[in-house]
């Protein structure tokens, strides 16, 4: 149970955000209380052994780190580091493919188009979408600008038009001739959301944009040690400045006057025992779950549903598989991101499929192996025998099409993705895969609704709703966090500016309660 009956600041859910915004606040010399409904901390971003009797830590859930800003690293003096990947994307295309990576880009586009112009046509968009980034990713831990302040602030007519005011395809179908390049240009816009490249609400230009803007560079990082080894890294410096963290307590209500507010709370009993209530004050409540959560708590209209369309699943294979491209090394090929049925009008076929209400006849997907960058999540046995991790994350797949037997649906849509990343190989994905205690195939998959149940994340959405815009309207407050309520802020990733493993909603919550 909480140690006091009042604190200078509770929070609720223990997240990476959550756990952000605790460790500020503590080290500011505020006391903080931190109520996490499960019996870790972490939420999404945590390591697990999934697969009983064997030595593997995989990051479970999210599993990249690009959006974390190194300021927030040295800040919080966190014992944490992150690896670069040797190669960013390769894409198999018949007995060849597209391999991205230094020194190797210009080589192999040439190969696959047959010229230097879809080169120079890379070479020139993603120079824009670093410069965005470099002007861009720094002040996403300083209060919102304006739109007008930001396209100031950007100062680059062609990248605003291309991020923010016209659909993303337009800009790929104008700069891009292949198919291949197009669709691997066109997956950043897509990754845990579900629409066209001509969508006019713009929702996949947002996502295209938090993907391309990461520590003004883009790039996307391994977390060494596992996506666990941060948020553990957090709790440690958050109780060490002197919050309390308290596992097992689930918030159920918050009532506030704006200046002060009270926080029930329920902590399970045992087998024989019945639950326990409880309740604390605070002078302000920082809610690290989802807006529709944050409703759920003041008794008030949840926001419009929001639906993860995304399939997760781990891997550990006993050995990498053979490629049918033979020019390429496993090794290579999976240390990046590997794309699978991601071809332009592959894309928009599985998008038209899904919005129907079929799964995909071809499951896009891209996969990565991150032991190869990170050794360290693999026991020595696992790692001395040449094991490796998989993490396949699937496009495409919204939560509406599991709702009639998740399962069933789950079971199918595997088989089907696993398939096609078959078609691909020189061998069966399932000859490499290694086996658990009890001789069971080391694979887990999980679909939105998996993910509802599991973290409460609505719809399954790993973004918490769609992203928005990282500049301030009317209903944004002056650092993205803000409610109806003075003294009660969002800090989840379905803040403005929010989504991904960044820690930035933390910061400015807590930046927000300390009148930075």
């Amino acid at each position: 149970m909480p140690a006091h009956l009042s604190y200078d600041v509770v929070i609720v859910g223990g997240g990476h955000n959550g756990l952000v915004a605790a460790a500020y606040l503590a080290r500011a010399g505020r006391s903080v209380l931190v109520l996490e409904r499960l019996g870790n901390t972490g939420g999404a971003a945590v390591s697990a052994r999934p697969f009983e009797g064997v030595d593997a830590r995989l990051s479970r859930y999210s599993y990249l780190v690009s959006l974390l800003p190194r300021k927030i690293v040295r800040e919080l003096g966190l014992r944490f580091a992150v690896r670069k990947r040797t190669v960013s994307s390769y894409t198999p295309l018949g007995d060849g493919g597209l391999l991205v990576g230094e020194g190797r880009t210009r080589a192999s586009l040439a190969v696959l188009t047959g010229g230097e112009r879809e080169y120079a046509a890379w070479r020139d968009f993603y120079g824009m979408t670093r410069r965005a980034a470099e002007r861009i990713f720094p002040i996403l831990t300083e209060p919102l600008l304006t739109r007008d302040e930001l396209r100031a602030h950007l100062d680059d007519a062609t990248a605003w038009r291309t991020l923010f005011e016209e659909p993303i395809g337009v800009a790929v179908e104008e700069r891009f001739r292949h198919d291949l390049v197009r669709g691997v240009v066109l997956t950043d816009a897509l990754i845990g959301t579900f629409a066209d490249a001509h969508d006019p609400s713009l929702v996949q230009n947002r996502c295209f944009l938090y993907h391309v803007i990461g520590g003004g560079t883009g790039d996307w990082d391994v977390p060494v040690g596992g996506m666990g080894a941060l948020t553990d890294a957090l709790a440690d410096t958050a109780r060490s400045a002197g919050a309390e963290i308290v596992t097992g307590h689930e918030a159920t209500r918050v009532d506030t006057d704006g200046a002060t507010a009270e926080v029930a709370f329920r902590t399970p009993g045992g087998p024989a025992a019945d639950p326990t209530d409880g309740t604390v004050t605070a002078r302000h409540v920082l809610v690290n779950a989802s807006p529709q959560a944050l409703a759920d708590l003041l008794g008030e209209e949840r926001p419009p549903a929001a639906e993860g369309a995304q399939l997760k699943v781990n891997m550990l294979l006993r050995r990498l598989p053979r490629l049918r491209d033979a020019s390429v090394d496993p090794r290579e090929a999976f240390a990046g991101t590997f794309h699978v049925a991601e071809g332009y009008e592959q894309l928009a076929t599985a998008y038209q499929e899904a919005a129907a209400g079929r799964l995909p006849t071809a499951p896009p997907s891209e996969i990565y192996c991150h032991s190869l960058t990170d050794p360290s999540i693999l026991g020595p046995d696992l790692a001395g025998s040449g094991h490796h991790t998989l993490t396949l994350f699937g496009l495409h797949t919204p939560a509406r099409l599991f709702a009639e037997d998740n399962d069933a649906v789950r079971a199918r849509l595997l088989a089907a993705t696993l398939d096609q990343l078959d078609q691909r190989l020189a061998e069966p994905i399932a000859d490499c895969l290694a086996l658990d205690a009890h001789g069971r195939p080391c694979v887990e998959a999980r679909t939105p609704l998996d993910l509802e149940r599991d973290l409460r994340l609505p719809g399954g959405h790993i973004f918490h709703r769609d992203l928005a815009f990282p500049y301030a309207t009317e209903e944004t407050g002056r650092w993205g966090v803000e409610t109806a309520h003075a003294n009660v802020l969002l800090c989840g990733a379905g803040a403005v500016r929010g989504g991904g493993v960044s820690g930035v909603p933390g910061h400015n919550a807590a930046m927000s309660v300390l009148g930075r």
